[in-house]
C-alpha cells in the first residue's frame, strides 16, 4: 500500500517512514507544499498524511486543491493546532480525519487502518478475537453468538481494543479516540466507567486487562 507523507520536518518524516515501513507500507516523502503537489499529480496513493504547516505553503490549502481536483484519496491531517475551530476547518475542507501533535504511534496506525478500511473495496466487516465478534457494518457486538447491547462509546472503545490486540492503550489514547470530534477530554475517569460497563456487558473475565499505572489491553489468548 502506497502512502504519501507531506512533512517539512525531516526528522519527523524519517520517523514516520521507519514506523510505516515496519507495518509493511510503502512511503513517499514530500518535504513541502510544491513537492506534495507534484507527487500527488504523478502518483496514486492509498492515503496521504498531510502536515498543516509546511515550509513553502500550508497543508490546508493543498488539501482544498486536492478536493477541487476531485482527488478522493483519504487525507489524515497532522497538526499541533488543537483548537476546535481549526479541527472543524480541516474537516470541512475535505480531510477524512485529524490528529493532533504530539500523537502516539498506536493512535496514528489505528486512524490509518480505519481510513484504509473505508476505502478498500473488499472491506473486512468483522473482527473476531476468541468468542467476541464485532460486526463493523451493523455496529453490533456478539459474545459466544449472543448479541451484546453497547453504547456508541463502548463499541468504539471495543473496536479500538480489538484492532490493537496485545498492545497497552493509555487512558489518554482511549479518551482521544472516542472524543476525536471534541478535543475536550478533561474527564479521564469516563474511560474507567466505560471499561467497567464493557466488562459487565461482555461477562468475560480477563478479556480487558488493567495495566497498572498505564491503561488497558486485551489479549488474543485470554
Amino acid at each position: 500500500m502506497n502512502i504519501l507523507i507531506v512533512e517539512d520536518d525531516s526528522l519527523t518524516a524519517k520517523q514516520l517512514v521507519k514506523l510505516l515501513t515496519v507495518e509493511k507500507y510503502n512511503c513517499d516523502i514530500a518535504s513541502g507544499y510544491k513537492e506534495g503537489q507534484t507527487l500527488i499529480d504523478e502518483n496514486n496513493y492509498a492515503l496521504i498524511l498531510l502536515d498543516w504547516n509546511l515550509g513553502d505553503g500550508d497543508g490546508l490549502t493543498l488539501l482544498k486543491e486536492i478536493r477541487k481536483l476531485e482527488i478522493k484519496t483519504p487525507v489524515l491531517m497532522l497538526s499541533a493546532n488543537a483548537e476546535i475551530d481549526d479541527r472543524v476547518s480541516v474537516l470541512d475542507s475535505g480531510a477524512d480525519d485529524y490528529l493532533c501533535k504530539p500523537y502516539s504511534s498506536v493512535e496514528l496506525l489505528a486512524r490509518m487502518r480505519a481510513l484504509l478500511r473505508r476505502e478498500t473495496s473488499e472491506k473486512t466487516t468483522t473482527i473476531i478475537i476468541n468468542d467476541v465478534k464485532l460486526d463493523l457494518k451493523l455496529r453490533e457486538a456478539f459474545v459466544s453468538g449472543i448479541r451484546c447491547q453497547l453504547t456508541t462509546a463502548e463499541f468504539d472503545l471495543l473496536e479500538f481494543f480489538m484492532n490493537n490486540a496485545n498492545q497497552v492503550l493509555t487512558r489518554y489514547q482511549l479518551s482521544e479516540h472516542i472524543n476525536k470530534n471534541n478535543y475536550s477530554i478533561k474527564h479521564s475517569n469516563l474511560i474507567d466507567v466505560h471499561i467497567k460497563n464493557l466488562r459487565k456487558k461482555l461477562q468475560k473475565k480477563d478479556f480487558i486487562l488493567s495495566v497498572r499505572g498505564v491503561g488497558y489491553k486485551i489479549n488474543k489468548t485470554s
